[in-house]
């Protein structure tokens, strides 16, 4: 496997050029990758819009994901670019919330949980030629489609709260745009709410400050959502 150039990083992972078609994500601190790969795989199979899964090759180490190429720019930088507004990318991020907890689970056995992303932001979706595509499902887990609201509802809080974030006051009005929406979804239960700030407050990727913002993040998720 020859890796090429570096093509983005995240907070814990860097993306290479493999070829015209392929990429290597890699996470910078070992952690495994592999129980993505069910995930994904059975999203694709069911119509959800997640990069296609390459071949991984013998080289791969547990930290490898081989993933479809993606061209195209993030929801975000078409937000602070202006080409979309936050009607629409409040649409979007609630469809692509929805059409997610609207595919049966595939492990667990409660009627009501279902696949959670748990890192669905602007960030997080490519929108490409052929429609948006949800990225990093290193978070996916199984559960109650309230605290994957809750958890992206609290993402953007986050970012709205930070006055040293120049996009502080476009995810407020994108948040402002999402929570009713997300209400017509029987909204955010405290509860729920409750246990992303908590997941949130260990987050190894979360900074001191960051941490420090998320009781304001959650009260605003809270006013935003009445």
């Amino acid at each position: 496997m020859r890796i090429g150039q570096l093509l983005g990083s995240g907070r814990d992972a860097d993306v290479y050029e493999l070829d015209d078609s392929w990429v290597l994500r890699r996470y910078r601190d070992g952690m495994d990758a592999t129980h993505e790969l069910p995930v994904m795989s059975y999203l694709s199979a069911s119509g959800y819009p997640v990069p296609r899964l390459g071949p991984q090759p013998p080289s791969a180490g547990p930290g490898d994901l081989v993933l479809q190429r993606l061209t195209g720019p993030t929801m975000l930088e078409c937000l602070v670019a202006g080409t979309i507004d936050e009607d629409e990318g409040s649409a979007l991020l609630a469809g692509l919330l929805a059409d997610l907890h609207a595919i049966p689970s595939r492990l667990s056995q409660d009627p009501e949980d279902r696949i959670l992303h748990l890192d669905l932001h602007p960030d997080n979706v490519m929108l490409t030629a052929d429609g948006p595509v949800v990225i990093d499902w290193s978070n996916t887990e199984e559960g109650p489609p309230a605290l994957d609201r809750a958890m992206s509802a609290l993402i953007l809080a986050q970012v709205a709260v930070d006055p040293d974030i120049p996009a502080a006051e476009g995810a407020r009005v994108l948040l402002a745009a999402l929570a009713p929406r997300l209400a017509a979804d029987d909204g955010i239960p405290a509860r729920h709410l409750a246990d992303a700030a908590a997941r949130r407050a260990v987050n190894p990727t979360m900074s001191p400050a960051e941490v420090a913002r998320i009781g304001e993040a959650s009260a605003l998720v809270t006013a935003l959502s009445r």
